[in-house]
């Protein structure tokens, strides 16, 4: 038996009244063009992620984005696919066991806004084993309404009992401390390298204009790890990835940061992900494996990408205590 399902039969046994729902993004149960087309259409179909209306998205999404995109995503999804599944859901599911592991007190599962296990899914089960108030984290440590607010549109419909959401967690302490420490960590191992990047997931340009706080929260996380670091503005970089579509996104973009830091003569970049939890496509494929070989074919020597927290004992401690934070609250 999985250490998770272990740890959930333990947990029931101390029939609980509160629970601890961590929520992320999800993933294609398969690095296969089936799987990754149901979960891409369930993604893109959220009018939370795409603005556009229905009558013209639809279409469009059905007719030539998908069967274009999910074949070679899906390949995508298999160079980096774990033995247990995708590095996402992995990681996931070991970090709701860990955290649970530091809260005996409460049930501590954890979630997918598009695909399995399903938000609804998971209040359900909540419901039937009689747990009586929830707090949902997701782990989104910065706000956004293409995110956050998505999983809350669908935790207000799915809820029958008192529920509180964390909205976000970009400058708490203990996140920034392990955030910092986990540089620290590659720094002790590797050495640093000429310069370091901070890469978060972008957004089109128009979010941000219409209100979002994202992008000041992912500036306010990394000036907090900087400080922490104790760096210059010289010795590190904020930028973007993940670009989708023609529409102005958020600047400066990843890649082209990347390409110009190795005409400038940076032999060496080491680049980090804070707006990620845990590892997935967008951080193992596209940037320590696409933009490392972007970096080196523009000159670069080598580009050095930092894990994300995932199941580290330190990232579970701030899980945690976020969530008895909430539960008190």
């Amino acid at each position: 038996m999985a250490l998770h399902d272990i740890l959930l039969r333990m947990s029931a046994s101390h029939t609980p009244d509160a629970a601890v729902v961590l929520v992320n993004l999800g993933t294609p149960d398969a690095p296969t063009a089936g799987a990754v087309r149901r979960y891409l259409s369930q993604f893109l179909m959220d009018p939370r992620v795409v603005q556009l209306p229905r009558w013209l998205w639809r279409p469009l999404l059905y007719g030539v984005i998908l069967p274009l995109r999910s074949g070679r995503v899906a390949r995508k999804y298999a160079e980096v696919w774990l033995p247990g599944g995708s590095p996402l859901a992995v990681y996931t599911q070991r970090l709701a066991a860990a955290v649970q592991l530091r809260m005996p007190q409460a049930r501590v599962v954890h979630a997918m806004r598009y695909g399995g296990p399903s938000i609804p899914d998971v209040f359900a089960a909540l419901r039937r084993d009689r747990i009586h108030r929830v707090v949902v984290l997701p782990l989104y440590p910065q706000y956004s309404t293409t995110t956050t607010a998505s999983v809350d549109d669908v935790v207000r419909r799915a809820r029958n009992m008192p529920t509180r959401s964390i909205a976000d967690y970009h400058r708490d302490p203990g996140w920034v401390r392990a955030i910092a420490d986990s540089i620290r960590g590659h720094w002790a191992d590797k050495g640093r390298a000429g310069m370091l990047v901070f890469s978060f997931h972008g957004l089109p340009q128009r979010v941000i204009d219409a209100g979002d706080p994202y992008a000041a929260q992912c500036e306010a996380s990394v000036t907090a790890i900087a400080e922490a670091l104790d760096l210059r503005e010289d010795e590190y970089r904020l930028t973007y990835q993940s670009r989708f579509g023609r529409e102005r996104w958020l600047e400066p973009a990843t890649t082209e940061s990347l390409v110009a830091l190795a005409r400038d003569g940076v032999r060496t970049v080491d680049i980090v992900c804070p707006g990620f939890a845990v590892d997935c496509l967008e951080t193992l494929e596209e940037i320590a494996l696409m933009n490392a070989e972007v970096f080196r074919d523009a000159g670069g020597e080598s580009l050095r990408y930092i894990p994300c927290l995932n199941d580290a004992p330190a990232h579970a401690d701030v899980i945690a205590a976020l969530a008895e934070g909430a539960l008190r609250g």
